[in-house]
């Protein structure tokens, strides 16, 4: 077996007396598609903070390969891209404008940048917005902007924190699978965080959250059937009591 992209062995975090995560377990393997499912204030952004090291790791291990990200944080980092869930594009600046930037933090030539930028603008569909100011974008299309920014660096690991909120069901569709393409096509492996049914497949490695514990990891499908659900909105209902939101 592989090794896995990404392991989170027993991390817990709390502010102050409340436990935002408690001994969390989880397993990405290279090159799919991972649906982390909970609704709002299950621990998923706490998790995304602490992965990428803007939070401290209070108790647990998170390993890249084999490797402490507390002992290799900038190896880490650098095969890591991240989409969060508030948008973080400089609305004043151009589509390139806001890469030629992301790349220079990575250490990219501008030659290396403006190549690289125009694969990802001509894949996701925006190369002719590429001296556009961000702000004329709509929110669709910024998502697409800050995924090809992302991307920039070839990470190996691209995690997306609720990416699809607030936009249209068209758009969300669009960018979710468009992020399923990159698993494909590229190998990449991918944690996207969500809180709408729609978007998990029972194909799916899928990880349920809820109050800041993992009540299930595994295929969707399996899942289902271990619990005797006939869907993944079944399911969440199931275990966490609550309802998911629909596309």
């Amino acid at each position: 077996m592989s090794t896995p992209s990404l392991e989170i062995k027993s991390v817990t975090h709390r502010y102050g007396s409340r436990v935002a995560l408690e001994s969390v377990d989880i397993t990405l393997q290279p090159g799919q598609f991972n649906a982390l499912l909970g609704p709002n204030g299950a621990g998923k952004s706490t998790l995304f903070a602490l992965l990428t090291r803007l939070f401290k790791l209070q108790q647990g291990e998170i390993l890249f390969g084999g490797l402490s990200i507390n002992r290799e944080p900038r190896l880490f980092l650098s095969h890591m891209g991240v989409v969060f869930q508030q948008n973080t594009l400089d609305l004043d600046l151009t589509v390139l404008q806001n890469l030629e930037y992301h790349g220079a933090l990575h250490g990219l030539s501008t030659r290396e940048i403006r190549a690289r930028a125009e694969q990802e603008l001509e894949w996701l569909g925006l190369k002719d917005r590429s001296h556009d100011r961000v702000r004329a974008l709509n929110g669709g299309h910024r998502r697409r902007v800050e995924i090809a920014r992302s991307l920039l660096h070839r990470p190996s690991i691209l995690l997306l924190d609720e990416a699809s909120a607030g936009l249209d069901v068209a758009s969300r569709q669009a960018i979710n699978g468009a992020v399923r393409d990159l698993c494909a096509q590229r190998g990449l492996t991918v944690l996207w965080a969500t809180h709408i049914l729609e978007e998990v497949k029972t194909s799916d490695p899928t990880i349920i959250l809820h109050k800041g514990k993992v009540l299930a990891q595994g295929i969707g499908q399996a899942l289902c059937d271990d619990q005797n659900a006939q869907s993944i909105g079944e399911l969440f209902e199931h275990l966490t009591g609550t309802t998911g939101q629909a596309a």
